[in-house]
């Protein structure tokens, strides 16, 4: 299209002086206008003929849509209902969408990309597009009418009963949410967070659907957080962290973050290895991830492919405190469709990478909080991420470990021989998992209408390090022999919060210091 969508109050304003002239430019374009036709305004705006020639220019429009290009060119762009909203913001989502348009064809795709967008700011409770006609003295021109439809009331909050796979327990959660403050698409959000493993969490950010130029979305976030790991591993950590989102598109993800993290040994219990580590530390890390999710669904899944890439560099900056790694991970699923009772298999494999950088790095530790720990009860299936998920193994329960201090008891001033202070779960600088999952309909229809369905699964995954001189010994052929595995099948229930599911699960392989159980095991894991 040669010219400029307007956004503007009066219906006959325009944004460039060329506007006027447009039409001339289209038919001196040869070739094109003996295939195209033009746009008649009486099409969308002539209402006098009565509901027969209305009905018959409509259906007269449809065919000539149906048949080849129509010509059209926009005139204004009109916003309505955008009482606190400001008219930048919008003009900044919908204008480059309008602007490339220069048939109806592309004007109604244009639409529905401009609705879209609108929508994802999250401020509007309505966003309605209409076309209509153009001024009679400009033949072939349209009216674009966004009405939109702010919330009376910015402020919305939530609570409710979530699983935290990664801290291994149930949790309650809240937030607070207030949109559009200033007019700005500004998000502003405070979220809490208490599980049963005395985990707390407290955050509170900032999202900007634009800053000045740029056309990404900023976010700011600052979180505290305390979390047990005492039973695993036999440390706990507190952190105070201000994360920056620094691009976030559908596909890429930028994201700076600076945390400070303090690790304690209330028990005195710790191993050697956590020992070491324990005391404050700096995190400055940039973490860039790619995500591609063609599949039909992330609830279950029957066709398409999804890829996710995740890389992060820590130590930015001349802090000795500062921890220094490098992080990749990879995510590859695909779902296959079967042809018959509504199955389909699921197939995927994750695997991540961990290690130090700098002076000596070669014999330096990894970061024990940025490794690699595997079990749990969440999903393989459902989201994208980490080599973290191995149903039938508890969670940290496979990997390297290292034997907890042993501390004799005394009772009544003799002392008993020292119980066994068990082991602490260290986590792995390499991991990879993998999985095949068939799902199928139930026989029951009351089932099936409820969108309950059952899956048979197999699962397999390692841990190893690599760090502290470990990679001079690592052999591919014993990291693949010494795979754990498992199967079963379950009953899984989706809703439009969580999918949660009951499984029969059967440990296949397994190896000294594993907490693993063969037996029903209960999974919630969250969709987003």
């Amino acid at each position: 299209m040669e010219s400029a969508a307007a956004v503007n109050r009066n219906p006959r304003a325009q944004i460039e002086e060329g506007l006027e002239e447009a039409p001339n430019d289209y038919e001196d374009e040869p070739g094109e206008d003996e295939e195209e036709e033009e746009f008649d305004e009486e099409e969308l705006g002539d209402h006098e003929g009565g509901r027969s020639s209305e009905r018959e220019r409509m259906n007269d429009l449809l065919r000539r849509l149906a048949t080849g290009p129509v010509r059209v060119r926009v005139h204004d762009v009109l916003i309505k209902g955008n009482t606190k909203t400001k008219d930048s913001l919008i003009e900044a989502e919908v204008l480059p969408v309008f602007r490339s348009a220069s048939t109806m064809q592309e004007l109604l795709q244009a639409a529905t990309a401009a609705n879209a967008r609108l929508q994802r700011l999250e401020i509007f409770d309505s966003v309605n597009i209409v076309l209509d006609a153009g001024p009679s003295e400009l033949p072939g021109t349209v009216n674009v009418i966004i009405d939109l439809v702010e919330p009376k009331n910015p402020l919305s909050g939530d609570i409710g009963f979530y699983t935290r796979p990664e801290t291994r327990g149930w949790s309650v959660e809240g937030l607070l949410k207030l949109r559009n403050v200033f007019g700005y698409g500004d998000i502003w959000n405070a979220a809490g967070a208490y599980s049963l493993d005395h985990t707390t969490e407290m955050s509170a950010g900032l999202s900007l659907p634009r800053f000045k130029a740029l056309s990404t979305p900023i976010t700011a976030r600052v979180t505290l957080l305390t979390q047990d790991w005492l039973k695993f591993s036999s440390y706990k950590e507190r952190l105070l962290g201000l994360s920056f989102g620094l691009v976030s598109t559908i596909r890429h993800e930028l994201a700076y973050n600076l945390t400070w993290r303090h690790l304690t040994d209330p028990l005195r219990m710790s191993s050697v290895s956590v020992r070491r580590q324990l005391g404050h530390s700096l995190l400055s890390s940039l973490k860039y991830s790619y995500k591609l999710d063609r599949r039909n669904s992330s609830i279950r899944p029957m066709k398409g492919y999804a890829f996710l890439s995740t890389s992060q560099i820590g130590g930015l900056g001349h802090d000795s405190n500062l921890l220094r790694f490098i992080r990749q991970e990879f995510d590859l699923r695909a779902a296959i469709p079967l042809g018959f009772f509504h199955t389909a298999l699921n197939i995927g494999v994750a695997a991540g990478a961990i290690m130090p950088w700098g002076n000596g790095f070669m014999t330096l530790p990894t970061p024990l909080t940025e490794r690699f720990h595997m079990g749990g009860s969440s999903s393989p299936l459902c989201l994208l991420g980490s080599p973290t998920s191995l149903l039938g193994f508890k969670m940290r329960g496979l990997g390297p470990t290292d034997l907890r201090r042993m501390i004799p008891s005394q009772i009544d001033g003799t002392s008993d021989p020292p119980a066994s202070p068990g082991w602490d779960a260290l986590g792995g600088d390499l991991a990879v998992t993998a999985f095949a999952d068939i799902s199928f309909d139930l026989p029951l229809k009351v089932l099936r209408d409820s969108g309950i369905y059952g899956h048979a699964f197999i699962s397999a995954g390692n841990l190893a390090k690599l760090s502290e001189g470990s990679i001079k010994d690592f052999s591919i052929r014993q990291f693949a022999k010494n795979f754990r595995s498992s199967a079963g099948i379950g009953v899984i229930i989706p809703t439009k919060l969580f999918r949660m599911e009951v499984n029969y699960c059967y440990i296949l392989r397994q190896f000294e210091h594993d907490r693993a159980k063969t037996g029903i095991q209960f999974s919630i894991s969250a969709l987003t």
